[in-house]
């Protein structure tokens, strides 16, 4: 099925948002998690990561898209999350959540122990249809952003932006954080052209997240 980039009129769109909103119903259940790259579940369903800087607000966004408010730990703790976490939802897909990237104050050990794994991951797994690249609306775009997205680039991992936070920023702001975050992904051969912009704590941007993902899943048992 096609994304929302792809509807050919406003039936169609509303027609993904409804499909999203289904999927989502569904029950959606933790099942596994992998620390180094030898515990990855065999490859299955198609599967969905969500990657970004720590504390981007992946677990939040997760939470917010199965209306499960704990089904993704949320830590008030950048770096804390160092583990791959993976998600059912249906049957029908699978969620990742990825460790976070970029957070300064970690151990280098730390950082290339988790972060190895995860681009391990993303450079590997056959049956990862997406990554969903979460960038914070608040602030610029980071050097760790950047070398994630060449690192798609050249795993041929297709990813699609996502802003998170946007309820914390201005009309203005937000504008012109959507104009550079369009502008990225038109410099990047995996990237999609849609840019998304949601608010974990609002609902902003979480129907049309859950259209896009839900383009991605599996067909529904007969």
């Amino acid at each position: 099925m096609s994304g929302l980039a792809e509807a050919k009129d406003e039936a169609e769109r509303a027609a993904l948002i409804e499909a999203g909103r289904l999927l989502f119903a569904r029950p959606c259940a933790f099942f596994h998690a992998a620390q180094k790259t030898a515990e990855l579940p065999p490859p299955g369903l198609p599967e969905v990561a969500f990657c970004g800087r720590s504390n981007v607000g992946k677990s939040s966004l997760i939470n917010a898209l199965t209306g499960q408010k704990g089904l993704a730990r949320v830590s008030q703790t950048p770096g804390r999350t160092r583990q791959l976490n993976f998600f059912n939802l249906a049957h029908r897909l699978v969620l990742v959540d990825l460790p976070g990237y970029g957070y300064a104050r970690a151990s280098k050990d730390m950082q290339r122990d988790w972060q190895g794994v995860m681009f391990d991951y993303l450079r590997g797994r056959p049956n990862l249809l997406r990554v969903m690249l979460l960038l914070d609306a608040r602030i610029e775009t980071k050097s760790a952003d950047r070398a994630a997205m060449d690192l798609l680039d050249a795993a041929a991992v297709a990813f699609q932006i996502v802003l998170t936070k946007a309820d914390d920023v201005g009309p203005q702001r937000l504008f012109a954080r959507i104009a550079e975050a369009e502008a990225l992904a038109r410099r990047h051969t995996a990237a999609h052209p849609l840019v998304l912009v949601t608010s974990s704590a609002t609902g902003q941007g979480v129907p049309e997240l859950r259209a896009e993902i839900a383009a991605l899943a599996a067909p529904a048992a007969a």
